[in-house]
């Protein structure tokens, strides 16, 4: 609705296009819907990458979408005509069958759609500050996330390393949560990764990951008893001065004192193996 020096006219100026599988509260404000049919996203999207790129596309493949040939080379064309384009896409994307690889779709697609003019990507968060993790970790490991640091040094790879698949697959034998709830959103099979291995969880409130956990220590709201940076879903940095006073401690401060404890503890060294000594 805002109207910037490029676009004076404000929402008269802008063109909305609403994707999703179902009709929501947003089609009213959309000035073209496209429905597609659940679980077809990475197709959609990549029929669209095709037309964009100039190539044929099976008409009938379209068709299993939900969607029309016609739809998709007008929302193409639109896209190459705008001056500055946005594509905002949320949590759902990555939560049917193409999992991380939508998502990589559709960073492509607005990689190569700067091809013909200025355009961007941006997700939608879920929760307050994930903007922030993504931004910690970039900037500490190159990586925004899927991450592992277990050979000391980052290594990225989505689907191996990412939070939801490891839980899924059952890969860990311990669980350390803050600032989330995974067990309000994972798949069951993720949630029940968390009940079966210990899992600690950082929290200010009972959630349902903390009613899973092993140990849950209550600590102070960030950003209202505690100081702290959020960061907005566009990556802009806001600082945070504390209204409140609070018993409990900061994440910060357990985070500090459990690493204490680790060190203190004499380092793990694996056993003899068997024949080494004859090898030595």
């Amino acid at each position: 609705m805002q109207k910037g020096k490029f676009v004076p006219e404000g929402r008269k100026g802008r063109t909305m296009v609403l994707v999703d599988i179902r009709e929501t509260k947003s089609v009213k404000a959309a000035d073209i819907f496209l429905q597609v049919r659940p679980s077809k996203d990475f197709e959609a999207i990549t029929a669209l990458r095709a037309i964009v790129k100039g190539q044929r596309v099976d008409p009938q493949l379209i068709a299993e979408t939900g969607l029309k040939l016609e739809q998709l080379q007008d929302l193409a064309d639109r896209m190459k005509r705008c001056k500055f384009g946005v594509i905002f896409f949320g949590m759902g994307l990555s939560m049917t069958r193409g999992k991380h690889m939508n998502s990589a779709s559709v960073l492509s697609l607005a990689a190569e759609m700067n091809a013909f003019t200025k355009f961007v990507a941006m997700p939608m968060r879920g929760h307050g500050n994930v903007a922030g993790s993504d931004m910690v970790l970039r900037w500490t490991t190159g990586y925004p996330f899927g991450v592992n640091l277990c050979r000391g040094f980052p290594r990225f790879n989505p689907g191996e390393f990412s939070t939801v698949d490891m839980l899924v697959r059952g890969d860990i034998d311990a669980a350390f949560v803050l600032g989330a709830d995974p067990g309000a959103t994972m798949p069951q099979p993720g949630i029940d990764t968390l009940a079966r291995v210990p899992t600690i969880v950082l929290d200010p409130k009972v959630t349902h990951t903390s009613k899973l956990a092993r140990v849950h220590i209550t600590t102070a709201p960030t950003g209202i008893s505690t100081p702290g940076t959020v960061y907005r879903m566009d990556e802009v940095p806001l600082p945070l001065r504390p209204a409140l006073k609070s018993p409990y401690p900061s994440d910060e401060e357990i985070v500090r004192r459990i690493a204490f404890a680790v060190a203190q503890k004499p380092p793990w060294l694996p056993g003899p193996q068997v024949g080494a000594s004859e090898v030595a």
